[in-house]
């Protein structure tokens, strides 16, 4: 077989295995074949055993200064802008790792070195709250920093009960908004590459907004609410991206453009992370067209069709697996899925919690880290960070469990 032939195969074969599931989504047919199977039952004390590893990772891996990861080069094929770019990942995987120790219950082990942590790793980040710039002319990574503070500190400020510091997380928080606001693209929304010096020229990224826009809502929740403009324009520019099978355009610039929406990184496959996160973000805003039914639907995705996310894990080359899939959608994806279960109607938490769970556990590092991108010396904390997230949403109330399992 000549080199013409093999590629001409290559095509057909594609089309066999790929255009009957595009299709059938796309015109609304009943997608029930996705449903999982029961899932295996993850002991709580397996769950718990896990989280505790995953603790004990940051706990050993925190530096000196309160902060997490650094710009030691660990594999992968990054090169961005110094020093701005490593100031920003800094600050945002840092906020990510405290949010995480949040969630940690009182009794666990080792408390008095979590508390120790948390407030470390607080003034690292109350010290730079002013500090975060863009990396240079075309990289603005510090939106990500302003997304994982802003969530952070909502959440603190929902636990703490000391006027001095409610009075420090609230204007720490409006100043990230006020720094979202200005870095918001001119066609909405954020995303991480873009020129200009006033508002950015880039496209608007529909996971960026949507990781975003969960942390505004957490913020409203606590009582610091953000510009509502601000918002609005980050909803209709997500919005716009949403095709009809549900899944969401990586990016967009102008309403018009949707040259690329049947790409392989804008079908269901390449979208499997991007929608858990883009169907939250838009359920927490009450967009009328996100429905119980509609997340659910993803969460089956998520659980049946795994291996696209789980094919692109650990892969130095941003976007090299199948479906243009890069190594950094699989912790974001699982951890946004997570939220999703919280939305779901509680008698079918369950199901996916299990589901969610043993995927967790089972990519679980022997260090007790979790990755998917080797990005600098950030990609453990930042993997670690959003898996305990997860799991501590995966925490199943024995009655729930036997209920699920009962129904399904």
């Amino acid at each position: 077989m000549n080199h013409r032939e093999i590629i001409w195969l290559t095509r057909l074969l594609t089309c066999i295995l790929f255009f009957p599931f595009t299709a059938s989504t796309a015109t609304g047919k009943d997608l029930t074949h996705l449903k999982p199977s029961p899932p295996q039952p993850v002991a709580p004390q397996e769950l718990q055993t896990s989280i505790q590893r995953g603790v004990t990772y940051l706990l050993d891996h925190q530096r000196d200064d309160g902060g997490w990861g650094g710009p030691q080069w660990t594999g992968g094929v990054d090169s961005d802008p110094i020093p701005g770019s490593f100031r920003s990942f800094g600050v945002a995987v840092t906020a990510m790792c405290l949010e995480s120790l949040l969630g940690v219950p009182e009794n666990t082990p080792d408390q008095a070195r979590i508390q120790q942590a948390k407030e470390k790793a607080y003034r690292f980040l109350i010290a730079r709250t002013d500090q975060i710039r863009r990396a240079g002319p075309n990289d603005l990574p510090q939106v990500w920093a302003h997304c994982y503070c802003i969530q952070t500190f909502a959440a603190m400020k929902q636990l703490s009960r000391d006027p001095a510091r409610l009075r420090e997380l609230t204007d720490a928080i409006q100043q990230h908004a006020h720094r979202l606001d200005r870095w918001q693209s001119v066609h909405g929304g954020w995303f991480y590459y873009g020129s200009g010096m006033s508002k950015p020229i880039n496209p608007s990224c529909s996971f960026v907004n949507a990781a975003v826009l969960v942390a505004l809502a957490r913020s409203r929740d606590a009582g610091v609410p953000a510009n509502q403009a601000m918002i609005d324009r980050a909803l209709k520019a997500t919005r716009l991206m949403r095709k009809p099978d549900g899944s969401f355009l990586y990016s967009i610039r102008i309403p018009t453009d949707k040259t690329g929406a049947m790409a392989p990184i804008n079908r269901p496959a390449g979208s499997l992370g991007r929608s858990q996160a883009c169907n939250i973000a838009l359920w927490a805003w009450q967009d009328a067209q996100t429905t119980k039914k509609g997340i659910g639907d993803w969460l089956n995705r998520l659980v049946t069709r795994h291996g696209w996310l789980d094919m692109g894990r650990k892969r130095p080359i941003p976007h090299e697996s199948h479906a243009a899939v890069a190594g950094y959608f699989y912790y974001f994806g699982m951890y946004y899925a997570a939220l999703c279960i919280e939305a779901m109607p509680p008698s079918e938490q369950a199901f996916y919690q299990h589901h969610l769970a043993k995927l967790l556990i089972d990519r679980q590092e022997k260090d007790g880290s979790w990755f998917d991108y080797p990005l600098y010396s950030y990609h453990k904390p930042y993997g670690t960070a959003f898996a305990i997230l997860s799991l501590q949403r995966c925490q199943v109330a024995p009655e729930a469990s036997a209920s699920a399992s009962a129904n399904n």
